[in-house]
């Protein structure tokens, strides 16, 4: 069932220069933020109403390191037909989830809850008894999310099916508005519900050879406004988590005079972000269909204390 008397965004208090701070909506210690609203109830009704792996890019963005998939063969005795696998990989490095330790805080140096930027232990962190496991160490680690997902087709949307171009150039630093996705949702005929998954849409499939040019150049992206009426329009739709098709959900750069947004969604309200998403497919079949809700199931890296995670998800029918 759903959360009943949550706040609005102008009820929450302010925490160093943001407002908007919902450390204390879910109780002290909290470490899920707003999946807690993914409900057993929430993801069991997602189910019974919607249901009718990706791999890691060449050249990722903010100079991530390169992922790396290595086949050895660690026998002492050398076999001709045994191999394993090394992988080592940036967990942003491709699609995925921003976890709650990722973003915090600037001014205050800390994360969601006031958990302190260096009460988390950087460096490897091998856990390696399961039945002891260190609390500190894995503080606001990354998890699994399950429910209605819902698609925006802003590319829809601002073409009419590919009627004109887009009004903005994907690789430029542009805001989209509340008004934006609004009219999108209205143009689908879509109504958001409490703990919704908000996925959006906002460029055309680009070839490969146009992605791997994006590497070495000045990263700007579109991406959603920083502005105080996009925090309460996320905030009071009560979404579980939020996640694009660009390498960064929000506007990028930040403008002179604006604060990362990520601040917010992340570190005052503990809401996933999930970026460079794959929504190729997935649109093609909701406009085909005429359905963009749908049950969404993401089951992030069985990591302790990870920070970011590739998505592994599924949109279903």
């Amino acid at each position: 069932m759903p959360y009943d008397n949550l706040p609005n965004f102008n009820e929450l208090p302010s925490f160093a220069d943001l407002p908007g701070c919902a450390w204390g909506v879910w109780g002290e210690g909290d470490e899920l933020g707003t999946v807690n609203l993914l409900t057993d109830e929430v993801v069991a009704h997602a189910a019974k109403e919607e249901i009718r792996p990706i791999g890691f890019p060449s050249k990722p963005m903010f100079n991530r390191k390169l992922p790396e998939h290595r086949l050895v063969s660690n026998t002492p005795v050398p076999r001709p037909a045994a191999n394993d696998d090394e992988l080592h990989i940036n967990t942003q490095s491709g699609t995925q989830w921003d976890g709650l330790r990722h973003f915090g805080i600037f001014s205050a140096k800390c994360f969601y809850q006031g958990v302190k930027a260096d009460s988390i232990e950087k460096g490897p962190l091998n856990i390696t008894d399961p039945s002891n496991i260190p609390r500190d160490k894995i503080k606001l680690g990354i998890h699994r999310m399950c429910g209605r997902g819902v698609l925006i087709d802003l590319v829809k949307y601002f073409t009419e099916n590919g009627k004109k171009p887009l009004p903005y150039d994907p690789w430029t630093t542009h805001g989209i508005s509340v008004q934006d996705i609004q009219e999108a949702a209205k143009q689908q005929g879509v109504s958001f519900r409490q703990a919704d998954i908000l996925i959006l849409r906002k460029y055309n499939n680009e070839s490969q050879e146009n992605r791997d040019n994006l590497r070495g150049r000045q990263e700007t992206f579109t991406g959603i406004e920083q502005s105080l009426e996009m925090k309460e329009f996320l905030w009071n739709n009560h979404f579980a988590a939020i996640a694009s098709d660009q390498p960064s959900l929000e506007s990028w750069p930040v403008r002179p005079g604006d604060i990362h947004l990520h601040q917010t969604i992340l570190g005052l309200w503990g809401m996933p972000i999930g970026e460079f998403f794959d929504l190729e497919a997935l649109a093609k079949y909701a406009n085909e269909t005429g359905r963009y809700t749908f049950f969404f199931s993401s089951w992030p890296l069985n990591v302790l204390g990870g920070v970011a995670s590739p998505p592994n998800a599924a949109a279903i029918f």
